[in-house]
């Protein structure tokens, strides 16, 4: 008789801070997932629970969003160091990570640069070249978020906002919006040797309206035609604040694509 180990939840120290992580465990190729700007481990129950008892899933929460401990650094730097520190603290070799808006550009850029740690990724309606932000746009996405600010309580619990200032917040969208820029992107994606599939939502957002949005998706095709490693798995019609709610059952098909591409197989 199997017996199904139980579940570990804990804290992962990194820096000067702690992550709250959970790990279903068991011998399954490890699936680990990388939220949201402001979003926690939450958003990922519906994927989990459609790719099932077959794989390892590890989620955390990021510094200062769901359980996590604050930091004095937020940087995306801080970010792609976290996922060093769990991938060490649970034992983990090769995953497919998975990660929605910022943590698709989190997937890429640590699959871009540990490629023979991973075995691939996917992303889920992120990581778009665009370059859109002047002096303006930074005021505008300023003034959001201090707009925003009174309803960050609320958000938290819902797992739609970190425990961040409004200024931490609107830094965190500048500095992901400026690492999009072609300049930036272009080069990371021009490393990507392990498997990278995109699931790609449609329509607009509350951070773009849909003419915009589409535009941007748009900004993939010259990566796609020169590195045959990147490539559109699938385009569905939820919209990007909705995907992981509506279209989890795509999510989790790329996955299991994913997970048994020949080079898995060989693995």
């Amino acid at each position: 008789m199997t017996i199904k180990q139980p579940v570990w939840t804990g804290m992962v120290s990194v820096d000067d801070t702690a992550l709250a992580v959970t790990d279903t465990g068991g011998p399954g190729r490890p699936v680990v997932y990388l939220n949201g700007s402001y979003a926690d481990q939450s958003h990922w129950r519906r994927v989990i629970a459609d790719l099932g008892d077959g794989y390892r899933h590890i989620t955390f929460d990021e510094r200062a969003r769901g359980k996590s401990k604050r930091s004095a650094d937020y940087s995306f730097e801080a970010c792609l160091r976290d996922i060093d520190a769990v991938l060490t603290a649970r034992g983990v070799d090769r995953p497919i990570l998975v990660g929605w808006s910022y943590g698709a550009m989190l997937a890429v850029h640590w699959a871009a640069r540990n490629p023979d740690r991973v075995l691939g990724a996917v992303s889920v309606d992120g990581a778009f070249p665009h370059e859109w932000l002047d002096d303006a746009t930074r005021e505008q996405v300023r003034k959001l978020f201090r707009r925003l600010s009174p309803l960050f309580p609320i958000a938290r619990r819902l797992g739609m906002a970190a425990r961040m200032s409004a200024e931490q917040h609107a830094e965190i969208n500048l500095e992901i919006n400026e690492l999009c820029a072609p300049a930036a992107l272009d080069p990371v994606f021009d490393q990507v040797t392990a498997p990278v599939r995109y699931v790609v939502a449609t329509g607009g957002n509350l951070g773009g309206e849909a003419k915009l949005m589409e535009q941007i998706r748009t900004n993939l095709d010259p990566v796609l035609a020169r590195n045959p490693n990147i490539r559109v798995s699938t385009k569905v019609a939820s919209n990007h604040s909705k995907i992981l709610r509506k279209d989890f059952h795509a999510i989790a098909d790329t996955v299991r694509d994913l997970a048994a591409t020949p080079a898995s197989v060989a693995d």
